[in-house]
C-alpha cells in the first residue's frame, strides 16, 4: 500500500480491519454481465450495481464506516443527495442526529429520502452561498457537532474500498471504470486494488461540463471549477476533488475520460434497455466513458461501477424518452 501524506491512517492494517467489520452492515453489490452491450462495444462487460445498496447508492459504505467511528451525536454534512441519504440512515442506525446542507436544485426524491430517514434538510441557493460556507455556519450554530465529509476523509475512502474488495475478489478484470465527482468512490477503488496487489487499471469517468479532475490530471496539480457544474450528473456537481482523493488519484489512476451529458443519458437508456435497471445519471457515467472512447476498451474485461439509482421519476422519464 502506498503511503499517503494527508492520511497516514490508510494502512494495510486499517483497510483489513474495515474489510473485516463493515461488510456485515452492507448489502453485496450486484455483479451482472451484459452480453448484448458486450457485443456492441467489443469488450467483455460486467456491471457492479450499487442501486440496491442501502439508501440506493455506494455512499452508505462510506457514511456508516465514518459515523460508526466517531463519538459525537450530532452530525452536519453537505450533499447533492446520495451522501445525505446515507448519512441520515447511518445516523438513524447509530442513534445520532444530522443536518444535511443540500442545493435547492437537488432531486426531489433525494430530499424526500433524507427526510424519511430522520435527517434535517437545509436547502441553499449555491449561487448565493457555497455548501462549504453554509456547513461552517451550522457548525458555529451547533458547537460540538461533527462535520461529515462526503469524500475527503480516510474513513470514507476505506468504506468505499469495500466495493472493489467484492469486485476484484469475484473476477479478474483488466479495467475498472468509476464515476468521479469529489473522488471518494474512485480513490476507494484504487486503495482496494493496491491492497489486493491486483493489476487492474482504474479509469475515471467525469462529466465533461465539470471536468476539474481530468484537468487536474493533465496539469499535474489540483484545479477547481469556478462554480458548481451544470451537468445532468447531479452527484458529480463538485467544485474539486478532495485533497486526499487527489493524492490517491494522481498516483493510482490510469486516466479520466470526460463524458458529454448526451452520452451519459445514452448510457442511462442502455441500462434500462439491456439490463432492466433504473440508474441515475451519475451512475451511468462509467458506461458513458465506454461510449465516449469505445476503442479504449476493445477486447478487454471491463467492469463498470453503477454508483446509484436515485433519480426523480420525471427526470428519469424525460431521459428515457430522449
Amino acid at each position: 500500500m502506498p503511503h499517503y501524506s494527508i492520511a497516514p491512517q490508510l494502512t494495510d492494517e486499517y483497510i483489513t480491519s474495515v474489510w473485516e467489520t463493515l461488510p456485515r452492515y452492507l448489502r453485496p453489490t450486484l455483479l451482472l454481465p451484459l452480453p448484448a452491450l458486450s457485443a456492441q462495444l467489443d469488450c467483455d462487460l460486467t456491471i457492479a450495481s450499487e442501486t440496491f445498496q442501502h439508501t440506493g447508492s455506494f455512499k452508505f459504505r462510506a457514511a456508516y464506516n465514518l459515523l460508526a467511528s466517531i463519538p459525537q451525536q450530532r452530525v452536519v454534512a453537505a450533499s447533492s443527495g446520495n451522501f445525505g441519504q446515507a448519512v441520515a440512515y447511518a445516523c438513524k442506525l447509530l442513534a445520532k442526529t444530522c443536518t444535511v446542507v443540500m442545493p435547492s436544485t437537488s432531486a426531489l426524491v433525494k430530499i424526500a429520502a433524507v427526510q424519511s430517514y430522520g435527517g434535517m434538510i437545509d436547502l441553499i441557493d449555491v449561487r448565493k452561498i457555497s455548501r462549504t460556507d453554509r456547513v461552517q455556519q451550522l457548525l458555529v450554530e451547533q458547537p460540538g457537532a461533527f462535520h461529515a465529509q462526503a469524500y475527503d476523509d480516510y474513513r470514507v475512502v476505506a468504506g468505499n474500498s469495500t466495493l472493489s474488495k467484492e469486485i476484484l475478489s469475484a473476477a479478474d478484470f483488466d479495467v475498472l471504470v468509476v464515476s468521479v465527482g469529489g473522488g471518494g468512490l474512485c480513490s476507494g477503488q484504487i486503495i482496494a486494488r493496491d491492497h489486493l496487489h491486483a493489476s487492474t487499471e482504474v479509469i475515471g469517468a467525469e462529466p465533461l461540463p465539470g471536468n476539474d479532475a481530468a484537468r487536474s490530471l493533465r496539469s499535474g496539480q489540483l484545479v477547481r471549477n469556478e462554480h458548481e457544474p451544470d451537468t445532468i450528473a447531479d452527484g458529480a456537481r463538485t467544485l474539486s476533488l478532495g485533497a486526499l482523493n487527489w493524492e490517491i488519484l494522481k498516483q493510482g489512476i490510469a486516466d479520466i475520460i470526460e463524458v458529454p451529458d448526451v452520452l451519459t443519458l445514452e448510457a442511462l437508456r442502455s441500462y434500462f434497455l439491456y439490463a432492466n435497471l433504473k440508474v441515475e445519471p451519475t451512475g451511468a457515467l462509467s458506461l458513458g466513458a465506454l461510449l465516449t472512447q469505445p476503442e479504449r476498451f476493445h477486447g478487454k474485461r471491463v467492469c463498470c461501477i453503477v454508483s446509484g439509482g436515485n433519480v426523480d421519476p420525471k427526470v428519469y422519464a424525460k431521459a428515457l424518452l430522449g
